[in-house]
């Protein structure tokens, strides 16, 4: 890994074995906290077999298939409810299993994130990016329509009628 010296500072590992108190300190803090990580943990990769086989087992390709129409269907009836355009084509390869979907410039984020979960335990990251504030939907194998139907319902509340803020 090569990191301008600049930066390094920023950069954390995961692990840091023995570079905290390294035998031959090489006079870089970076170098010395990124170049020895001690036993590694094979867990993570002796797991991909079993992975694969579960997927295969379980028609993971229509699972994932129901999934991204699931995202479609909440970026649609958000993009609907906002009336705001998508950052991205509806059709095609644009996004799988996950979209990000703008909502209204004066929604506080942080406040409907809170509500969301306090009020309906819909957990749903909804932040602000470039200037804009954007719910990302992430649908996985065991969501179903109500959950985004769910989500759909607590936005109304809040994102149109009246606006959140």
């Amino acid at each position: 890994m090569y990191a301008r010296p600049e930066v390094q500072q920023l950069l954390k590992p995961l692990v840091v074995s023995w570079g905290y108190e390294s035998e031959l300190p090489s006079g870089s803090k970076f170098i010395d906290y990124n170049e020895w990580w001690g036993t590694r943990d094979m867990a993570a990769f002796l797991s991909v077999p079993a992975a694969i086989r579960f997927q295969q087992e379980n028609g993971w390709d229509d699972v994932r298939e129901l999934c991204h129409q699931l995202a479609s269907y909440a970026q649609k009836r958000i993009g609907e409810l906002t009336n705001l355009a998508p950052l991205h084509p509806l059709n095609g390869n644009w996004f799988c299993q996950m979209t990000s979907i703008p909502l209204p410039s004066n929604t506080d984020v942080l406040l409907l994130k809170t509500r969301l979960y306090d009020e309906h335990r819909i957990e749903v990251q909804v932040h602000e990016w470039n200037g804009g504030k954007l719910i990302r939907v992430s649908v996985q194998g065991y969501n179903t329509k109500r959950d985004i139907d769910t989500l759909i319902g607590a936005l109304a509340s809040y994102c149109v009628h009246p606006p959140l803020t």
